[in-house]
């Protein structure tokens, strides 16, 4: 059963895809579903950041809560204002599909592939390191 549907206010951006929402009188850590956004180090992670910011940062937030990740952020689907986030970050090549999350956001793939043949964001890089292989690496 899902959760129900929070109305937040985005207080802060760690990363591409993951941020902190204060919802009524609690503060949520949120990630972002079905997307992996480059790490703060990795190329494009700032740029990811930035761009995350750009769409969420001290604007409302509905947030609808999937899951609980391994460090205790809620996992959910995110639109700030009209927006929703996995699409504009995958749109913007600024975040890879997270295939093993993704399969409710079928529509996903085709905009990676689209980032991906146009050379946007990430995919400008001749070989884009996906995020969980750095942190495999470099964690």
């Amino acid at each position: 059963m899902p959760l129900a549907s929070l109305l937040c206010l985005v207080v802060a951006i760690s990363d591409g895809d993951t941020l902190t929402a204060r919802c009524g009188d609690q503060t949520v850590k949120v990630r972002v579903a079905a997307i992996d956004a480059p790490e703060s180090r990795q190329a494009f992670g700032q740029k990811s950041r930035q761009n995350l910011a750009r769409l969420c940062l001290r604007q409302r937030a509905t947030v609808q809560p999937v899951d609980t990740d391994r460090y205790g952020r809620t996992v959910a689907h995110v639109r700030c204002g009209p927006t929703d986030v996995a699409t504009a970050q995958v749109h913007a090549g600024l975040a890879w599909v997270y295939t093993p999350y993704a399969s409710g956001q079928p529509h996903l793939a085709p905009l990676q592939h689209q980032a991906r043949s146009d050379g946007t964001g990430l995919w400008s890089q001749k070989r884009p390191q996906a995020p969980w292989n750095y942190r495999q690496r470099y964690a």
